[in-house]
């Protein structure tokens, strides 16, 4: 809780420093939201992907990792961040670079598909007792989840990497939460509200759903898992039972906000008028595998921390022509490390989190 306060802090700062920028130009903002890709290789091959059938070459290595990953605290003190992929378990040298940001009081999570939890890596993740671990789950039986992941075996394998997890979580009295992180399609969005259900009886601390986004598919792709016009009332009905289930208690990290806007989100609506401007770009910064530096994942790299540190980027030229160009953006973006949160929503987000690990340790 003190590290969530301290945090609040942070972001109570920037959504000042955001207002300034809007109003009258003047940037004295900071990004708060941090977000990195260790690698885009993968051992899963999801429909919705694209990353793992072209990774990049020249990936930074751990130790380049460890060099920007002290580069930004130089530049914002204290701070969360959320590693992904591809799937980072693949790259090695990984959990030693959350040992790294553990030692160096920065407070490191990440998303992993679950397959590569093996006992011996959730006894490393829960002695490091990450900020959080999010796993990716798109269905509550083995027939959904491995026909989305590409993979026969990956449902066994992810329910007994979960059950690692929690077991070594509680052997250690570790506090961090983990999450599953469903993407939502038009073929699975029918079994979301069973996946509420799924998240309870696992022993997880929440569901946080997010709306598959269309990365350049190809037709074939957009055919299997765009929302259909036809199928987007029955889409809107269950979104509304997931709210109601919200309502009710249940551990969705999802705002009402989010879930009401993914039917108009599989109708290719422009962004609603109140989350207009979007903010991403005052707030935000991507770290590629390759170094290369993004304040939204629609736009242009703005630099390389291989060649710069985090701040002389975040106020380089090219940051600040970027910077600009997201303000006008009317996208309506519902990836759940984009979409914008009031202070409010951030404190009821971190004490879901975060209150039942009271209860359970």
């Amino acid at each position: 809780m003190k590290t969530l306060l301290k945090l609040s802090v942070k972001h109570g700062r920037n959504l000042l420093s955001e207002t300034l920028y809007l109003r009258m130009g003047r940037d004295m903002t900071r990004p708060v939201f941090f977000y990195a890709l260790s690698t885009d290789r993968c051992n899963a091959r999801c429909i919705s992907c694209e990353s793992w059938k072209n990774p990049r070459e020249n990936e930074l290595s751990i130790e380049e990792w460890q060099s920007a990953l002290l580069s930004i605290k130089d530049f914002v003190g204290e701070y969360s961040i959320s590693f992904s992929g591809g799937e980072p378990l693949i790259k090695n040298g990984f959990i030693d670079l959350l040992e790294f940001c553990h030692n160096n009081g920065i407070h490191a999570g990440f998303t992993t598909n679950g397959s590569r939890i093996t006992k011996s890596i959730a006894e490393r993740v829960a002695a490091i007792d990450p900020f959080n671990v999010n796993i990716s789950v798109d269905g509550p039986n083995a027939e959904i989840h491995d026909y989305l992941r590409g993979r026969p075996g990956f449902y066994d394998k992810v329910t007994q990497g979960i059950t690692y997890l929690i077991e070594e979580r509680t052997a250690r009295k570790a506090h961090f939460p983990i999450v599953i992180k469903p993407t939502i399609n038009a073929v699975n969005f029918r079994y979301m509200p069973a996946m509420v259900e799924w998240v309870k009886e696992i022993g997880a601390t929440a569901v946080n759903f997010q709306p598959v986004d269309d990365w350049h598919w190809s037709e074939e792709t957009r055919e299997i898992l765009w929302v259909k016009p036809e199928d987007l009332d029955e889409l809107s009905r269950t979104m509304d039972e997931l709210i109601e289930m919200k309502r009710n208690g249940a551990p969705i990290l999802t705002s009402e906000t989010t879930l009401n806007l993914v039917t108009p989100h599989f109708r290719g609506e422009k962004a609603p008028a109140e989350t207009l401007p979007c903010r991403v770009g005052l707030s935000y910064m991507y770290i590629e595998p390759d170094g290369d530096i993004r304040i939204c994942p629609q736009f242009q790299p703005i630099g390389n921390l291989r060649d710069q540190s985090a701040e002389e980027i975040w106020y380089g030229t090219k940051g600040s022509e970027v910077r600009k160009e997201t303000i006008n953006c009317q996208r309506l973006c519902l990836l759940t490390c984009v979409s914008n949160k009031s202070i409010k929503d951030r404190v009821k987000v971190g004490m879901k989190l975060f209150n039942p690990l009271a209860k359970r340790n």
